[in-house]
């Protein structure tokens, strides 16, 4: 997608401070935190939203999950505790529609939402 801003920081035409890479995965800091450790893990695939999801795409989203353990395990909240938020469309609260997970960590994050 030529105008989607994590298109365009996977294709290395806006700098990010990577966490992770592969192939298939791009982790790196969000630039406008919500929490003191605040990363973004996207699939280099461009999936709008959750909601656009194709059977082949849950293989993806299950090994980014993943991905999201050994980050917090690696960067050293998992014991402690962090939250995952995926937004799914503009009434989800979804900015960038390119599907995208949060971390949030390193503070204790309040009352549960749900």
């Amino acid at each position: 997608m030529e105008d989607c801003i994590f298109c365009k920081i996977i294709e290395g035409k806006i700098p990010s401070k990577k966490v992770y890479e592969d192939e298939e995965i791009l982790a790196f800091y969000d630039i406008d935190p919500a929490a003191p450790i605040h990363i973004l893990v996207i699939p280099k695939k461009h999936i709008t939203s959750l909601a656009h999801l194709k059977k082949e795409d849950e293989v993806i989203v299950g090994k980014i999950y993943g991905m999201i353990n050994k980050i917090a395990e690696e960067k050293g909240f998992k014991q402690d505790g962090y939250r995952v938020i995926v937004n799914c469309g503009k009434n989800g609260g979804q900015e960038v529609m390119h599907l995208h997970f949060h971390i949030l960590a390193g503070k204790q994050l309040g009352e549960k939402i749900v």
